[in-house]
């Protein structure tokens, strides 16, 4: 039996894409701390659920103390491995790590996607992968989810051992939807029949360019409705710009929602305009679905999507280019089709099923 400690940004983190991880290191009879920031939610399988005070802001006061804490659970309770998952969490714990020099515990870093590529300006990438760098020597094991991330994890030896993985895998299993779904939701949001519906689902911030969407919406055929799952900071704003733009009678904001596969049932295409990604769960689900994908081409998106057979990428920060890659799938049927199929066997290969083996065996690789 190993005593883990796993740690996030929030709660809602591990909720959303770990719980099957806590029920696997469970069924081994291993026991699992989780500590995290926000929300404190029930987690099925953790023995304990420890709340930090992490603020998204990384010189806040909260995350230093954060760190205090991590280093005196590290200190007394012995875990056999530490499991860190997103940048801000990943950053203090390590840095906690570090401070204990030969009594740390050994250190997995997941990385989610850095918060920075090729398209960053130079002082703020510079910046992040110095932290990086600084916490290479407390990064036993590095977990990378797509190319650009690996390559540079390696290029800087960001960790004593680095290796791909194919995301934290999704539960395909639970989109399925009724047959009649589709045409009970798309009545209730006043679609018309013949319309056709991009969905993209996704929190309303400045990475995710939903402005760049509803920009490029104007410039597509006026039966292109657009449906926005997802809330955050800039969702009032959009709804301001959606009206402004003379586009608020075709997209239709839906709000955080618990009902994704009648969402996803009810929508013919699937649309990413975000500027950054590690593996995003809604593409791999979309190109589940059957939904052929129209992504900005930016890593993440790239990892997925082989352009003009599982979907199409298009310039990032480009409304223009947007704009021609939905109006191209509006206009062809027969490319929707041929998409849409290739996309659900490529997807296949982000099954939970598939993946749950193969993440567990990197973790307890270091027990």
């Amino acid at each position: 039996m190993a005593k883990i400690l796993m740690v996030a940004s929030t709660f809602a983190h591990i909720r959303s894409f770990h719980l099957p991880y806590l029920a696997a290191f469970a069924a081994r009879g291993d026991t699992v701390d989780v500590a995290a920031g926000g929300e404190a939610l029930p987690l099925p399988h953790a023995a304990q659920c420890i709340s930090l005070p992490f603020e998204k802001r990384i010189t806040a006061p909260g995350n230093f103390a954060a760190q205090g804490r991590l280093r005196k659970l590290m200190w007394s309770e012995h875990y056999d491995l530490v499991i860190v998952h997103t940048s801000l969490a990943a950053y203090f714990t390590r840095r906690a790590a570090l401070s204990l020099r030969s009594k740390r515990p050994p250190v997995i870093n997941v990385v989610h996607g850095y918060l920075f590529d090729q398209e960053t300006p130079f002082a703020k990438r510079e910046l992040l992968l110095s932290a990086e760098r600084q916490c290479a020597r407390a990064t036993d094991l590095l977990l990378t989810m797509n190319r650009f991330d690996d390559d540079l994890a390696r290029r800087y030896r960001l960790s004593r051992r680095i290796e791909k993985i194919p995301g934290m895998g999704v539960p395909f299993s639970a989109l399925e939807a009724d047959p009649g779904a589709r045409t009970a939701l798309r009545d209730a949001l006043r679609i018309p029949p013949n319309a056709l519906c991009a969905l993209y689902a996704a929190e309303f911030s400045d990475r995710k360019r939903h402005t760049l969407l509803l920009t490029a919406l104007r410039e597509t055929p006026s039966d292109l409705y657009l449906l926005l799952a997802g809330s955050g900071a800039e969702l009032a704003l959009c709804r301001r710009y959606a009206v402004e733009l003379g586009i608020g009678s075709r997209v239709r904001f839906l709000g955080q929602r618990r009902d994704m596969p009648k969402i996803y049932a009810s929508a013919d295409m699937a649309v990413s305009t975000s500027r950054s990604e590690g593996l995003p769960f809604f593409i791999m689900e979309a190109m589940h679905c059957r939904l052929p994908v129209a992504a900005s081409a930016v890593k993440g998106h790239s990892d997925l999507i082989d352009d003009g057979e599982s979907g199409l990428l298009f310039t990032q920060d480009s409304p223009e280019a947007c704009a021609r890659a939905l109006t191209r799938l509006c206009e062809s049927h027969a490319l929707r089709a041929r998409l849409s199929e290739n996309a659900h066997e490529r997807a296949s290969d982000y099954d939970l099923a598939r993946v749950l083996p193969q993440v567990m065996a990197q973790y307890t690789s270091l027990l």
